[in-house]
């Protein structure tokens, strides 16, 4: 069952998963969210973990950072091990004054400055949704426990210090664009191809305008809301 970088065997991954980018903000979900939490994985680092949430198993693992990367564990974890949900959680940064360090963004889509589907479809341009049943729970449970989130487009980009791309082009901003990432494109593309649900939170981390940002440690461990958020919206399709 495992697989050149998840050595899971059968069982041990369940259908439903919480995939953020750092491997340590998994063993961080795991070791303070979970119950009795189970590592099923530290091949490559990537630690991946499976434990109970409000009753119901779920598992935790982390993706590493681009969208090949993210490309290969969503791709593995579809094809290999039969999961059904995933959801990215991770961090963004902005460029607009109305986006501020802290606010909770919900991708209705990705676009890119990948290569990555333009490959896969012959030079075409593919648009990757999120799963809408996963999109509407985590809206609809945010609005019920009174927390602030926005939906829109987010840009996924392989470049993270390529400031021509993402930093000075303000079209991307221009056009709606809320936040940029490194994932969630990859993502979107390996679900919609496996006919699997995906769908992505990020917590802004960074003023692209100002420089400002969160400290490493706190990207680490004081994303909770985000975190429980996602938990509660993967708890609804761990039951099914």
């Amino acid at each position: 069952m495992a697989t050149p970088h998840i050595k899971a065997e059968e069982g041990e991954i369940m259908k439903s998963v919480l995939l953020p980018g750092d491997p340590k903000r998994a063993q961080y979900i795991a070791e303070n969210f979970l119950k009795a939490p189970a590592l099923f994985n530290d091949a490559r680092g990537m630690l991946g973990y499976t434990g109970t949430y409000n009753g119901r198993r779920v598992s935790v693992m982390g993706s590493g950072m681009g969208v090949p990367s993210v490309s290969i564990y969503a791709n593995e974890l579809f094809s290999h091990y039969h999961v059904e949900n995933i959801i990215r959680i991770g961090t963004c940064g902005t460029a607009r004054s109305d986006v501020a360090i802290g606010d909770l963004l919900l991708a209705g889509g990705c676009s890119t400055t990948s290569d990555i589907n333009r490959r896969i479809f012959n030079s075409g341009t593919f648009c990757p949704v999120a799963d809408f049943e996963m999109l509407k729970t985590a809206y609809d449970r945010a609005a019920a426990l009174g927390k602030r989130v926005r939906v829109g487009n987010l840009l996924s980009t392989d470049m993270f210090y390529d400031i021509a791309e993402v930093y000075g082009d303000a079209l991307w901003w221009e056009f709606g664009v809320l936040g940029v990432e490194m994932e969630g494109a990859g993502l979107y593309t390996a679900a919609l191809r496996h006919k699997r649900r995906a769908f992505m939170m990020c917590t802004v981390s960074d003023s692209i305008i100002d420089r400002s940002g969160m400290t490493p440690g706190e990207r680490e461990t004081s994303l909770n809301e985000m975190i429980e958020l996602g938990l509660d919206t993967i708890w609804h399709f761990a039951g099914e």
